[in-house]
């Protein structure tokens, strides 16, 4: 019996052992998951140096020629109505040893463009770029042209490339008797690759030993923790923030690679971005883009308008049979149907409501976008929003 009670405490012992353990290691992993969990979250609400600056200095130039596309199938310029088509003809072929100044030129296959492209930075000699073209006239159509060679001049006046080939459109038109279709826009294109770089733009990145990062969303907040977070990864003041648009970097002495090596090593650290709370509103299209600090204080909201809706419909009297001197007349039947809004309700947004909150607030309220523009600019005119509004 002795040895029974022995051998029970014994497994009693064992028992809680394993169960103390057991629950030591749900401890452990509850807390490797909420550790992780907390990490990615941080992790997910960072953002790279390189997504959030411009080098100074590394930027693309706008480059911009005329030209003429030709091979349309009647869908070019009318000269008559597009005169500078004309003389850009008639230079083109007495430059190609064919006169045919004071003709009378009728031809619609011929219409003339301009060509613009962009020309990235640090772009070599004998690159080649997209080029865009656009008519200028009253083509119809560029579908199945070709754009003779076009120089591409830069805002100096100097060319920079030489654009030529096959037009790809998106669009199409159809003409009929009594109708049309046009699909797109076939009075614009594209060639791809369609312009050669002749000349480089000159900027020797390399040999600098300070260069600015532009922020691309201006804010004084993130330009200090861009600053801080490049000093902390090379252990010393090489970052300084001179204003909020701008982080100046110096290369240090000790460092053994040239500024591009140093430019590489930062961009990819994180930096949790920050910006002032903002309220974006396009009228023309009703659009509404409200930032994620949006706050509003307590305030009273109710939308409604005074409607009347007048609908004619008159009636035709005619006289009774064999009546005399009767005439038939028109008889007017007006409706009016007033709406003064009885099922508009009030609604009471509580102070530090979320943009979730103010949301779900102006949908109860059963408002669209127009009417949302409206109630947005009276609550910050009333000083109860909490955020700059933007009018596009």
């Amino acid at each position: 019996m002795t040895t029974d009670i022995s051998n029970r405490k014994i497994d009693t012992k064992e028992t809680l052992r394993q169960g103390a353990l057991s629950l030591a290691l749900w401890a452990v992993f509850l807390l490797s998951f909420f550790i992780l969990s907390f990490a990615y979250k941080a992790e997910a609400a960072t953002t790279r140096i390189k997504d959030i600056v411009d080098i100074e200095g590394v930027r693309d130039n706008m480059l911009v020629g005329y030209g003429l596309v030709v091979g349309l199938d009647g869908t070019g310029d009318d000269l008559n109505n597009a005169p500078f088509t004309q003389q850009s003809l008639t230079a083109m072929l007495e430059r190609l040893g064919v006169s045919i100044r004071d003709q009378n030129l009728d031809t619609g296959n011929i219409a003339a463009v301009m060509v613009t492209a962009t020309l990235p930075p640090f772009t070599n000699q004998g690159s080649r770029i997209d080029v865009n073209v656009s008519t200028m006239g009253d083509a119809d159509s560029l579908r199945g042209g070709t754009l003779l060679v076009t120089p591409l001049m830069g805002a100096d006046g100097d060319v920079y490339a030489i654009a030529q080939g096959p037009v790809m459109i998106n669009g199409f038109r159809a003409d009929g008797a009594a109708a049309q279709i046009v699909q797109n826009t076939p009075t614009a294109g594209r060639v791809p690759a369609g312009a050669i770089v002749e000349k480089e733009i000159e900027f020797n990145l390399e040999e600098l030993q300070q260069i600015r990062l532009a922020l691309r969303n201006p804010d004084f907040t993130t330009a200090r923790r861009v600053s801080a977070a490049i000093n902390n990864f090379m252990k010393t003041g090489v970052a300084r923030p001179e204003n909020n648009a701008s982080v100046t970097l110096n290369r240090p002495v000790s460092y053994a690679g040239s500024i591009v090596d140093l430019i590489t090593d930062i961009e990819q650290l994180p930096v949790t971005t920050d910006q002032v709370a903002k309220v974006v509103i396009d009228e023309s299209s009703g659009t509404v883009v409200m930032g994620a600090d949006v706050r509003v204080s307590t305030v009273a909201i109710a939308q409604g308008n005074l409607t009347i809706k007048i609908v004619e419909t008159p009636q035709v009297s005619q006289p009774n049979a064999f009546s005399e001197n009767a005439e038939t007349v028109v008889v007017p039947r007006t409706n009016v149907d007033v709406n003064q809004g009885e099922d508009v309700k009030l609604a009471v947004m509580e102070s530090g409501v979320t943009l979730q909150d103010l949301v779900t607030g102006l949908n109860r309220l059963g408002v669209g976008p127009a009417d949302i523009i409206t109630i947005l600019q009276a609550i910050k005119a009333s000083g109860a929003l909490q955020a700059e509004i933007e009018l596009l």
